[in-house]
């Protein structure tokens, strides 16, 4: 029976990551991600039922569009894919399972898919743009509100732990609005707090932490090449300028979801 409920959790998965890349491809250009219809970005044609099947109609389709034949990126795929794949991991280790349907357990896999959907959303944008959505980041913050009301009120976790999330919360969104009526445009630094912000209240500090410094290691190492690179191609460029090009939240999502996933694993085999 559990076999069946890890299916279903993948499919559900995949449901969320085809969400994903709509909402990856749309949050940056202002449009809506909830009631407009789905459509192909190159002939704008509405999709059907038959080409919205996560993962499948990509196969069946040999990756390009019903309508105008135009190739579809392979990341939609592999969003999917990763999405439907680390759902069932998360629930697994989180010892989700049809003898273990409590509605306490249910409820944290429920704010863990939430947490997932705003890493995978904000990491992809960030991949794409590098830029950390205004929109993404409060849903994080307003998520994360849920979250210790829920584990304050229903499961008596003390309150005083998250005052100071909360009031970094509040003093970075006050110098975030300052920055945007300043520059016209959203801080990418105050972004990446606010995603660290997020990570430390649903993943832990020590995760958070380690999420931090592995971010930096595949910084460092992406500087590393990209340097080497310059170096046979005889660029010359100012490192300090280079930091610029580094997608911080994209690592951050891609290193949270890893260490979190690995000490899930820890905690469930070795402890």
């Amino acid at each position: 029976m559990d076999i069946l409920l890890y299916i279903l959790i993948f499919i559900m998965g995949t449901v969320f990551g085809s969400f994903f890349t709509l909402a990856v491809y749309r949050i940056p250009k202002g449009q809506d991600i909830t009631h407009t219809h789905s459509y192909c970005p190159n002939c704008n044609h509405k999709l059907g039922f038959l080409d919205l099947i996560p993962v499948f109609s990509y196969i069946f389709l040999l990756g390009k569009c019903r309508y105008c034949k135009e190739k579809i990126r392979p990341r939609y795929l592999i969003l999917e894919v990763l999405s439907g794949t680390v759902f069932v991991l998360v629930a697994y280790l989180m010892d989700i399972s049809i003898n273990n349907l409590k509605v306490t357990v249910l409820a944290e896999g429920a704010f863990m898919a939430l947490y997932l959907c705003f890493i995978f959303i904000m990491a992809g944008i960030d991949a794409e743009n590098r830029k950390i959505e205004k929109s993404v980041s409060m849903y994080g913050v307003l998520l994360s509100i849920a979250y210790i009301v829920y584990l304050c009120v229903v499961e008596n976790n003390s309150i005083y732990r998250y005052i100071i999330y909360l009031i970094f919360y509040i003093f970075i969104l006050i110098l975030d609005t300052i920055t945007l009526k300043k520059y016209a445009k959203n801080s990418y630094v105050n972004g990446i707090v606010l995603t660290v912000i997020t990570m430390a209240i649903f993943t832990g500090e020590y995760v958070t932490i380690n999420t931090i410094i592995m971010t930096a290691i595949a910084a460092t190492i992406n500087f590393i090449i990209h340097k080497i690179q310059n170096i046979k191609r005889k660029v010359r460029r100012e490192e300090k300028d280079y930091g610029k090009d580094i997608h911080y939240g994209f690592y951050l999502g891609m290193s949270n979801i890893l260490y979190l996933i690995f000490v899930l694993a820890w905690l469930k085999f070795f402890v």
